[in-house]
């Protein structure tokens, strides 16, 4: 008998143990994904796609990150009627892959991440090509938000999709002259 009771013991010492150790895992993994934070990135010529970075990472509570050249973009290298001014040149040449400040730390800590850009040639800026390839954001969310004279980002949703299969994709969206209320309807509507 007494036999029969150190077993039923033992028994429920492991069933209690093993219960223990999955409910340890399930708080680990509750912690870790609430652990993840939110990035908006974001690469402005001329401050306008800034402003509205500025009104994304207030909406959505997450950390503002300027996606910046080594060499700065002066007015002339952005006259894109002049075919052989520098945002004409990149954005003729698919590989072009202009360097970037490579200043974002803990970029695995972002489980969510918005990038923002003006359209160029009815796409995004190349620049936006080498910021992804810096940072590996494989099985993280990604959505783009843009500005643009008249153009949609369907192109580079597209595009990027194709080149980065690795990356979660969410459609993103031109948010033009996007008022507060404007960009947190958006953000609301999207769906990780």
């Amino acid at each position: 008998m007494k036999k029969i009771i150190l077993t039923i013991a033992a028994m429920a010492m492991v069933i209690a143990s093993c219960g223990q150790n999955k409910k340890t895992e399930q708080t680990q993994n509750n912690q870790e994904e609430k652990q993840m934070k939110t990035l908006v990135a974001f690469f402005s010529a001329t401050g306008t796609t800034k402003a509205l970075a500025e009104k994304v990472a207030a909406v959505t509570g997450g950390d503002l990150y300027e996606i910046k050249p080594e060499v700065p973009y002066t007015s002339a290298d952005l006259d894109w009627t002049v075919k052989t001014s520098r945002s004409s040149v990149e954005m003729a040449d698919k590989a072009s892959r202009p360097a970037i400040v490579k200043d974002l730390e803990n970029a695995s800590d972002y489980g969510t991440i918005y990038i923002g850009f003006p359209v160029w040639w009815y796409t995004a800026p190349t620049i936006i090509n080498t910021f992804l390839e810096t940072y590996d954001f494989s099985g993280k969310n990604v959505v783009f938000f843009a500005t643009s004279g008249g153009s949609t980002v369907d192109k580079a949703n597209a595009q990027f999709k194709e080149q980065y299969p690795a990356i979660k994709w969410t459609a993103g969206k031109v948010l033009n002259r996007a008022t507060d209320e404007d960009v947190k309807a958006w953000v609301e509507s999207l769906k990780f």
